[in-house]
Formats: structure tokens, C-alpha cells, sequence
């Protein structure tokens, strides 16, 4: 596929950084903050050990693709598609529909076709084929079901006699904070025989059934406390902590009871700032001394 859609590398790249970006700010204050080590794969070995943070990473690498791939049929940098024409008309609302939709349709199809099919010939065992199936749908829905519709009015005087509108994808921030939501309340599940199918249910019969929204995950997460190369994990010896919080970025939670360590850093920042006439803001730079804890 990669020789076949050579035109699409770029983005696929694009995606991925994308994909890292998102994943790395919204665990930023958590114990596994998604990090990446020069030389290894990506995500590490996290994402093969079938836990709600593996379920996090095919959600937002789906998701990022299809976003990616998506908003750039709709600037025209790809050749194969372009606008979503299929949304045309009055709308029940009274709008008319018009401007250059998003085309998720064609952003999705190509998720799938990438990032699916390779799924289902690694070798990998049948329930985390399942499990990376759902997770990766799920994260192209948290983009589908959020759609936006954005208007333009036209008519005299900026009256508004007629509006057109488009649908437009949501920013990629907010997919993001939906998938990890979804991490917070993803469900354990396990494979069991249904008839002539094998299912992923719900481990455990307290728990909430999920739907094709829902992350699930087949393993408990370890602690990530202490650096484990064989399991890919970094640890947070040296991590930023908040000493005043009781939430899990603060010293006693991040630091996984060890301690930390508390120094003096000196902060650049802007300051003094004032506006001149016409047209800039003249700032002074004032250096400022902060306490900075990192675990132990």
C-alpha cells in the first residue's frame, strides 16, 4: 500500500506525529506519559501488551490518520479526493448546504485500509486482533460523531437571508480528551465462544456493556513506577512532580511513594510588558528563581 499511495507518505508521517503529540500531552501528568526513546518503535512495548494504555495508543493513531488524511483532501493536497459533495440541498433546519465539507468518509476508508488490514496477518493472538479492531474503530467514531456544522450568512447589509453550511471535522484536542475519557472507562474484557463466533464480552458481569464508541482492553496496566526495559517502561525517577497536588501528577502519586528531590531553577519570562503606538508590545525579560521537585 505504501508503494501503491506514494502521494499519502507525508501525511501518513504527518499523522503519526500527530497521533504522538496528542497522546503525550493528554498523559502528561500521569505515571506513563506515552513517552518515546530513540531506536525503538514508536510507542514501545506498551502497545503489545493488550492494556487500556495499548487501547489508547490504536484510538489516537487511527483517529490521527483518518484526521490527517481528511483535512488534507479538504485543502487539496491529494489528488484521489477532495470536498465531501454528497451533502448537498436544504437541510430539515432550513440551511443550505453548501462550502467544502470535510470528507471523513474517504479519511476513514483509508484508516482502515492502513491501519486494519496489517492486524490481521501479524501473528498476533485472535482476541488482541479483536481487541486493536475495536480500538482503532472506536477512535475514528470519536471523530464521526462529533462533526461540526459551520455557517456562513449572506443578504444585504450582513443580514442573514440565506446560510450555507458545511460540516466540519472537531479540532484534534478535543478527539483526544474524548479517547482519553474512554480510557478512564474502558472496559476488561475477555474472548468467549458465541455460537460459531469468538466475542470480546465484558470480564466481569458488574461491569457496563461497551459499544463500538467504547476502548477495551484485555490486561491490567502495570504501575510503570520502576524503568523495566523488557516491558517497556521508563519509570518516573526524574519525572516533574506538583507538591501541592493530591492528584496523580502530584509527588506523592508520580513518585509512587519513593519521594523527591527539590531544587532552585531559574525561569525566563516575559514581563513589564507595554504597548507602543503603532503597533507593538515591548517586553522586559525578568529572571525568576522557582522550586522544582522531581521523584526520586
Amino acid at each position: 500500500m505504501c508503494h501503491r499511495q506514494v502521494e499519502v507518505m507525508d501525511i501518513v508521517k504527518r499523522a503519526a506525529e500527530l497521533a504522538l503529540e496528542e497522546c503525550q500531552h493528554q498523559f502528561r501528568n500521569r505515571r506513563w506519559n506515552c513517552s518515546t526513546l530513540q531506536g525503538l518503535p514508536v510507542f514501545g512495548k506498551v502497545i503489545l501488551q493488550g492494556t487500556r494504555e495499548s487501547a489508547f495508543v490504536h484510538a489516537v493513531s487511527s483517529a490521527g490518520l483518518a484526521f490527517a488524511v481528511t483535512r488534507a483532501c479538504s485543502r487539496g493536497e491529494l489528488e484521489k479526493c477532495g470536498c465531501d459533495r454528497k451533502i448537498r440541498g436544504i437541510s430539515p433546519e432550513g440551511f443550505q448546504w453548501s462550502g467544502c465539507s470535510d470528507n471523513l468518509s474517504y479519511g476513514i476508508a483509508f484508516s482502515q485500509a492502513f491501519v486494519d488490514t496489517p492486524e490481521r496477518s501479524r501473528g498476533a493472538s485472535f482476541s488482541r486482533v479483536l481487541m486493536n479492531l475495536h480500538n482503532n474503530e472506536a477512535g475514528r467514531k470519536a471523530i464521526l460523531s462529533h462533526m461540526e456544522i459551520e455557517c456562513k450568512c449572506h443578504g444585504v447589509s450582513g443580514s442573514c437571508e440565506v446560510r450555507t453550511c458545511w460540516k466540519v471535522m472537531p479540532p484534534f484536542r478535543e478527539v483526544g480528551s474524548i479517547l482519553k475519557d474512554k480510557f478512564e472507562g474502558a472496559t476488561e474484557v475477555h474472548p468467549k465462544r458465541v455460537g460459531s463466533q469468538k466475542l470480546l464480552v465484558p470480564k466481569s458481569s458488574h461491569f457496563k456493556p461497551y459499544s463500538t464508541h467504547d476502548l477495551v482492553y484485555l490486561a491490567a496496566s502495570p504501575d510503570f513506577c520502576k524503568w523495566d526495559p523488557h516491558r517497556g517502561i521508563f519509570g518516573t525517577a526524574g519525572r516533574h512532580c506538583n507538591r501541592t497536588s493530591a492528584a496523580m501528577d502530584g509527588c506523592e502519586l508520580l513518585c509512587c511513594g519513593r519521594g523527591f528531590r527539590t531544587a532552585q531553577a531559574e525561569v525566563v519570562e516575559r514581563c513589564s510588558c507595554k504597548f507602543r503606538w503603532c503597533c507593538a508590545v515591548k517586553c522586559r525579560q525578568c529572571r525568576n528563581l522557582v522550586e522544582v521537585h522531581r521523584c526520586r
